[in-house]
């Protein structure tokens, strides 16, 4: 790095990987992969070809043909746990601009604004893309969160 502007470009790509973006990938997990369907981990059997006797077994149930290709129970059950444990918010935990001193009080109170630009954003029904169908609202780059399973808040530190 040779000038200033490239030290506080630098530092706010690190910032930005080891936070917000760290947490929604982190947080997001479960909410988007905890109904395993959505996601399995594994594929036991390849796509059957086009007039092969496995393809007319598949043509005629693939609800049950898809079952029979995606993981186990017990590796299902395995999975979950661990993406449900990654994906929960301690009772301890800090976030984003929660600390002592007169600069992080300034940078809370501009998340606390950030997050209040969202709310709004995501009760707007006009903004198709923030209020689908499914009336599931983005939550994953509000600042704060609770304890548990929130699918929201970026902590102040990391811990993977």
């Amino acid at each position: 790095m040779q000038t200033r502007e490239e030290l506080v470009e630098a530092s706010a790509t690190l910032i930005w990987i080891a936070s917000a973006l760290h947490a929604t990938i982190n947080f997001g997990q479960y909410p988007y992969g905890g109904l395993f369907l959505n996601r399995p981990t594994i594929s036991r059997r390849f796509m059957p070809a086009k007039g092969s006797p496995e393809y007319d077994v598949l043509a005629k149930n693939p609800e049950k043909e898809f079952l029979k290709t995606i993981t186990g129970k017990k590796e299902t059950l395995i999975d979950l746990t661990v993406i449900e444990i990654l994906s929960r918010h301690t009772s301890d935990e800090f976030y984003l601009g929660q600390r002592d001193g007169e600069a992080f009080k300034r940078f809370g109170k501009n998340l606390e604004e950030i997050e209040k630009k969202l709310i709004e954003k995501n009760n707007d029904e006009t903004l198709r893309n923030r209020y689908g169908p499914t009336k599931m609202p983005y939550t994953l780059l509000y600042p704060s969160s609770e304890e548990g399973l929130t699918f929201r808040g970026i902590p102040n530190s990391i811990s993977i």
